[in-house]
């Protein structure tokens, strides 16, 4: 089976949710007899330079190919924008030149399956139409315009609260809209597939969770007999993850570092914040961007996660879990894992819940500590292995293929 995988970003270094979920689901399809070919945005905010080889993390492609497009919000677009019906989330990411380079593929190619991940690449449809009338799938890494929705909920200022709104008619008319053009929407989660069957998606839908690869994710243990050290990470130019520690940072440290001093909190991720960086707290370390992730998640036993807003699963929860440690998430950052409380996760929602589930883990018995990080550690590798995860996906693959000839 040919695949042609259509990205808004090149899905390198896996140190994000959107590249690691791209990343191990093309794995998982070579390692079922897929050649994949990858057409990737090369965009000003994720740059990959093409000088460099390709890494070894991207070595089950058949074929890679990069288009530079520059996807920056720009003042005067934006402003323009207000009085188009079309969506600025989604024009951003229109490009004549990446156009061209899928008509040229196209051409020269037969492929049995398009994978559209994320409906940003849906605006390319109708040039696929053009040249085949093989399968298009979509793979709906979040439900789009929710996230949205969330963070407009906990926006108060006036201003950006309208503008937001606004913003997110338009992407929410746009993916729906977009709905009936697949022939198959993949769904990170089932909650995600209700969600578009709600809105109105009538045609044939899979759940294929973000899978792992396994054998990457090694756990080290003697985090569990070091002083209680706490931490985030999470690609900071993503608006859930910055709502997030800051929400977390104002609401929740402050008393849970008066309640439990000395305990350590270290932040990383990708394109930290200044107002980040600059914070100064003999207690919070700011690594910035990091450049092992697995090794900085193995160097703490508590990792938190306090999403607010979003949609779809969150691939670092699944990676601290691989690593034997114990995740303390809210709710809907748990969403589309079904891991049980103070078993294999700890659930908090509100300031004083999280206060509550840092001030249970230090007082736990290390052992106790470790055997939940370990009972993490075997629910990721017993549902999440993207071996086990992809199989159904391809297998309604082979029935899609059979059903276009």
């Amino acid at each position: 089976m040919k695949v042609l995988q259509l990205c808004k970003k090149f899905p390198y270094p896996l140190k994000d949710g959107e590249s690691i979920a791209v990343n191990s689901l093309s794995k998982a399809l070579c390692d079922q007899g897929c050649d994949i070919t990858l057409l990737a945005m090369n965009t000003t905010k994720h740059f990959f330079s093409e000088t460099r080889t390709r890494p070894a993390a991207l070595k089950h492609y058949e074929n890679i190919y990069t288009v530079k497009v520059d996807n920056r919000v720009k003042p005067l677009d934006a402003l323009i924008n207000l009085f188009s019906p079309d969506s600025y989330h989604i024009t951003r990411f229109i490009s004549l030149a990446y156009k061209d380079k899928l008509a040229q593929l196209l051409r020269n190619n037969d492929y049995d399956v398009i994978q559209l991940e994320t409906p940003y690449l849906a605006p390319y449809i109708p040039l696929i139409r053009q040249y085949t009338e093989v399968p298009i799938a979509m793979r709906a890494h979040n439900v789009e315009h929710e996230i949205w929705q969330r963070i407009t909920e906990n926006t108060s200022f006036f201003l950006k609260k309208w503008y937001l709104t606004h913003l997110t008619k338009k992407l929410k008319e746009y993916e729906l809209a977009q709905l009936s053009y697949y022939d198959l929407l993949v769904a990170i989660t089932q909650r995600d597939l209700n969600t578009f069957r709600s809105l109105g998606f009538k045609k044939q839908g899979i759940v294929t969770p973000i899978g792992l690869d396994m054998d990457q994710y090694l756990p080290d243990y003697s985090s569990y007999q070091q002083p209680l050290s706490v931490s985030f990470i999470g690609s900071l130019d993503w608006m859930p993850n910055q709502e997030g520690i800051k929400w977390f940072l104002e609401k929740v440290w402050p008393k849970a570092n008066k309640k439990m001093p000395g305990v350590k909190l270290h932040v990383a991720g990708r394109n930290t914040p200044d107002w980040l960086l600059n914070i100064r707290n003999k207690d919070i370390k700011v690594h910035g961007e990091v450049p092992d992730a697995t090794d900085f998640i193995n160097q703490h036993s508590v990792m938190v996660v306090p999403l607010l807003s979003g949609s779809g699963m969150r691939a670092k929860i699944l990676e601290g879990m691989a690593l034997g440690k114990v995740v303390i998430s809210t709710r809907l950052g748990l969403e589309g894992i079904p891991a049980k409380h103070r078993r294999q996760v700890l659930v908090a929602d509100t300031p004083e819940e999280f206060i509550e589930q840092l001030h249970y883990c230090q007082q736990l018995p290390l052992e106790k500590l470790r055997q939940m990080g370990e009972d993490a550690q075997d629910f990721a590798n017993k549902h999440y292995d993207s071996e086990v995860t992809v199989r159904a996906l391809m297998k309604r693959y082979q029935e899609l293929m059979v059903g276009a000839l």
